[in-house]
């Protein structure tokens, strides 16, 4: 499956072009698009790049956004549906809103798929212990929301110790940080101290107390009242590198 010939595809679709008049415009064989387009034929991030700068795609149009970004985050098989029908009710609205502009700047519509793209991609940060954004990384939105809450409030937290390698969270690796203000049994959650921010394992001990775990090269715990602690978010999925 060649999630660069979704691309392709998404953006003839959504111009309204046939095989042959995309293949025309950027020196091809129709029978190469298609087997493209099928994902029965391997290209290259620079021929693909060719091909929809010869629909009217500038380069400009992928300032957020990559090819490289795109195809290795999104199963656009299953978008293309979803994000054309976006793209043309996009396309709609500027062309009724913004017909001069359109007129004089032939990127604006080659970049309506971008338009669509970021309503199902969101740069998520990346921050350290002293809350620094240090990266991001690109997740899919589905049905609005990012793991359950909104894209704007979900964050990676960048592990500072090894206080959780028991619990397989070791220095360096990235967790996906959702809100959550209350304690959530048994889940890994970021929490506000006076030393900064830190990671721990909880576990409700009853209904105004809570444990906080850790567990490095020995299993420690203690003991915290609600009202002492702050709670940041829960942490919903690792990644870390090998």
């Amino acid at each position: 499956m060649s999630r660069l010939g979704d691309l392709i595809r998404l953006e003839r679709t959504r111009q309204g072009l046939t095989h042959k008049q995309v293949a025309r415009k950027c020196g091809v064989s129709d029978k190469y698009l298609m087997e493209v387009e099928a994902g029965t034929r391997i290209i290259a991030d620079d021929q693909a790049r060719r091909i929809l700068k010869s629909m009217g795609m500038t380069e400009h149009s992928e300032a957020d956004f990559t090819l490289d970004d795109i195809a290795a985050t999104v199963d656009l098989q299953s978008a293309v549906p979803q994000l054309a029908k976006a793209a043309e009710k996009k396309k709609a609205a500027k062309a009724e809103k913004e017909a001069p502009a359109a007129q004089s700047d032939p990127g604006v519509a080659g970049s309506i798929w971008l338009d669509a793209l970021s309503g199902v991609l969101k740069h998520v940060p990346v921050y350290n212990a002293v809350m620094k954004e240090v990266g991001h990384r690109l997740l899919p939105i589905t049905n609005g929301k990012i793991e359950g809450a909104s894209p704007d409030k979900v964050f990676y937290f960048m592990a500072p110790d090894n206080d959780l390698r028991g619990f397989r969270v070791q220095r360096g690796d990235l967790v996906l940080v959702v809100p959550a203000q209350a304690a959530v049994d048994g889940a890994i959650m970021l929490l506000q101290t006076a030393q900064g921010r830190v990671l721990r394992k909880v576990k409700r001990v009853n209904d105004y107390q809570a444990m906080l775990q850790k567990y490095d090269e020995a299993f420690e715990s203690e003991i915290k009242n609600f009202n002492e602690l702050t709670f940041v978010g829960r942490c919903v999925r690792l990644e870390a590198e090998l």
